[in-house]
């Protein structure tokens, strides 16, 4: 395996794979995230430790869009069984792949208790202001007035970014190059630092594509008369989005590292461009 370089205008090109793999096989990615969606919701219900399983289950998931991305790419369409794909490897590169979900929840949980910690539970308290049918315009005011709100939202910004370099490339160095957890989240971090201007571009290109959808749904539908249809379009293109996000994961991967054809990741793929 090389780890490469790649100029920052990658990053578009990474959101646009995305898109397209996407739309060659649109019922096959959209029901393979509704089944880790629903698998979430499972997870969150087991009491006292749902919410540690789901965390520790979402470096899974993104080892298992690369491999439907992978997939789909030579032709063949994404099933439900990539989730467990990464599990049915040999029995110590499963066990590390388990100790990588480990590893990302916990520090997720650290986060959220330091962050929880800063902004006094208020963010916490804005979550339940919000979610009531009759909001409290006077308690929220109150929320979003508080600094305390604002630097527990810079910290959780701030620690999250930070956590996604190490844990980005780290399932699929794994899955395909039976790396150890140390090795993985290092070369982990050095691709991304190495390739920091495409992941820059890549993720400003995604939020002007999330930023322009939205202007677009409320024009159009309060030029339709039809306002209240605005959440609802506004909820299916964040599922379509997020879905697209998944899907263009591997081709961040695939231009950081260059894998030997015997791994299977290079073999019979097209180029992103």
């Amino acid at each position: 395996m090389k780890l490469l370089t790649v100029p920052a205008s990658r990053g578009v090109l990474w959101v646009r794979s995305g898109f397209r793999v996407f739309f060659a096989k649109p019922m096959a990615f959209s029901a393979l995230f509704a089944a880790f969606l629903f698998g979430a919701l499972l997870l969150l219900l087991v009491p006292v430790v749902g919410a540690l399983l789901m965390l520790a289950a979402l470096p899974l998931v993104s080892q298992a869009f690369m491999l439907a991305t992978q997939g789909a790419l030579a032709g063949h369409t994404p099933m439900v069984s990539v989730f467990v794909e990464p599990l049915r490897a040999r029995r110590p590169q499963a066990i590390v792949m388990l100790k990588i979900g480990l590893l990302y929840a916990t520090a997720s949980l650290f986060i959220m208790w330091l962050s929880d910690w800063v902004d006094g539970g208020t963010f916490n308290a804005l979550q339940e202001a919000m979610s009531t049918q009759t909001a409290d315009t006077e308690r929220l005011d109150v929320l979003l007035a508080d600094p305390r709100l604002s630097a527990g939202m810079l910290l959780r910004l701030s620690l999250a970014s930070c956590l996604a370099v190490p844990f980005w490339h780290a399932p699929a160095l794994v899955h395909w190059e039976s790396q150890s957890p140390a090795q993985a989240l290092f070369s982990s971090t050095i691709a991304c630092w190495r390739n920091k201007g495409a992941f820059v571009v890549y993720a400003l290109t995604w939020a002007v594509l999330i930023v322009l959808f939205g202007v677009l749904v409320n024009s159009v539908f309060i030029l339709l008369g039809a306002p209240k249809l605005v959440p609802i379009a506004a909820m299916a293109g964040g599922l379509m989005f997020s879905t697209v996000f998944y899907a263009s994961l591997y081709f961040t991967f695939s231009d950081c590292f260059e894998q030997r054809p015997a791994d299977g990741v290079g073999a019979d793929v097209p180029p992103t461009a």
